[in-house]
């Protein structure tokens, strides 16, 4: 969990930054007295009634000499932890911030949303430095799961698997999971996660954004579930300038700082699609019970093994499962010609949890959908597949 220490008298800015963390980041925030800047780190943990934070707010209402010295201690003993000042800026200042250690300056009067946008990237900033500080030295460890949520047709529910996905994975490594939507033309990860990003995959995929991955992390929006999302085109124009080049390139920067990277794919088999298949570690094929849904799946099994882009890890998800529908688990498997991993049942909380922007692995719903996702879910927690009583296929039956 993202953590926040501010250490100010000012009870408006305090006000401010609670109402910042709890509106839209994932974490809490704890406030010191400016006394503190008097001593050391370890005062400051001592004061804490929880784990070192990972952003630390210095002002306002504090002294800048003071600050500055404490700002220097810490980014030479807690390199991981952002630290932020709050005070009038000025060349000079700024100048002496940046010798310091601190990430940003803000102003004392700094709207809300302002303020949010500034903590978010202090937290992905804080996020990368601890990740880079516990890597392996084994550099074929690095690499983050890529993670393709994919459909040959459009309606199956994949966008809901997709979202419901990530933040069940956000429950297994908290703010190591990013959610890109590649559905470039309608893609709506937004609104099935209640979002409203500031940026979009178009700006993440062109400029410096491309070359640096410290920029490109501000580009990303964090959701409450502990997980980041990287959302579609503002416009459907907007994706004739996203190449497959450009989705490689990005899929390769995410991998290598996130522990799973979770791609919404738009219906087909097209450009960003292989493109996405080409670096993907795992698939993830959601498919309806229906007969032309059964078809196309299996059409598209056909051609991925002709083109050698089938991922290693292959999950196949039955949506919308009912036994009225007239076929059963066993014609969906012998159609396609790979063993059901998953069945969600159809459901009234699905549908509603969408409308709602809330994913029921992220409600506390008790249903039979919810059960199907978080067997999904388990699919890509080590602890789980690790058990000895795990079997990754088995027989599943409709109720």
């Amino acid at each position: 969990m993202s953590r926040f220490v501010a250490i100010t008298g000012v009870r408006d800015f305090e006000s401010r930054v609670r109402e910042a963390v709890s509106t839209a980041l994932h974490g809490d925030l704890e406030t010191l007295s400016p006394a503190i800047l008097s001593g050391g780190p370890e005062d400051v943990f001592r004061q804490l009634t929880g784990a070192p934070p990972e952003v630390l707010i210095l002002g306002p209402g504090v002294s800048e000499e003071d600050a500055l010295k404490l700002a220097t201690v810490f980014d030479l003993q807690y390199p991981e932890i952002s630290l932020l000042l709050v005070a009038e800026p000025s060349p000079e200042l700024v100048l002496r911030a940046m010798h310091a250690g601190i990430r940003d300056v803000l102003r004392p009067d700094i709207e809300v949303n302002d303020l949010r946008v500034l903590l978010e990237r202090a937290c992905l900033a804080s996020a990368s430095r601890r990740r880079g500080m516990s890597l392996p030295t084994d550099p074929g460890q690095e690499r983050g799961r890529v993670i393709a949520v994919m459909s040959p047709k459009g309606g199956v529910g994949k966008t809901t698997v997709a979202t419901n996905l990530a933040v069940g994975l956000g429950k297994v490594a908290p703010m190591s999971v990013v959610l890109v939507d590649l559905d470039l033309q309608f893609g709506d990860v937004a609104s099935g996660l209640l979002l409203e990003p500031e940026h979009s995959i178009t700006d993440a995929v062109h400029g410096i954004a491309s070359q640096d991955s410290m920029v490109l992390k501000a580009f990303l929006t964090v959701h409450p579930a502990g997980i980041y999302a990287l959302c579609a085109p503002r416009t459907p124009a907007e994706a004739d300038y996203i190449t497959g080049e450009h989705v490689s390139r990005l899929l390769e920067q995410l991998a290598s700082e996130f522990k799973y990277v979770v791609v919404d794919t738009a219906p087909g088999l097209g450009e960003h699609v292989l493109a996405t298949l080409e670096q993907a570690t795992d698939g993830v094929w959601v498919c309806g019970m229906d007969v032309p849904s059964v078809r196309g799946l299996r059409k598209c099994f056909g051609v991925l093994k002709e083109l050698q882009l089938m991922p290693q890890g292959r999950h196949t998800i039955l949506n919308f499962a009912d036994r009225k529908s007239g076929l059963s688990v066993q014609d969906v498997e012998a159609t396609v010609g790979v063993p059901v991993d998953a069945v969600i049942p159809r459901s009234r909380t699905l549908p509603f949890s969408t409308n709602r922007g809330i994913p029921v692995l992220q409600a506390t719903t008790r249903d039979a959908a919810a059960k199907g996702l978080k067997k999904l879910v388990d699919r890509f927690d080590p602890e789980w597949v690790s058990s000895p009583r795990t079997k990754l296929h088995r027989r599943v039956v409709v109720s």
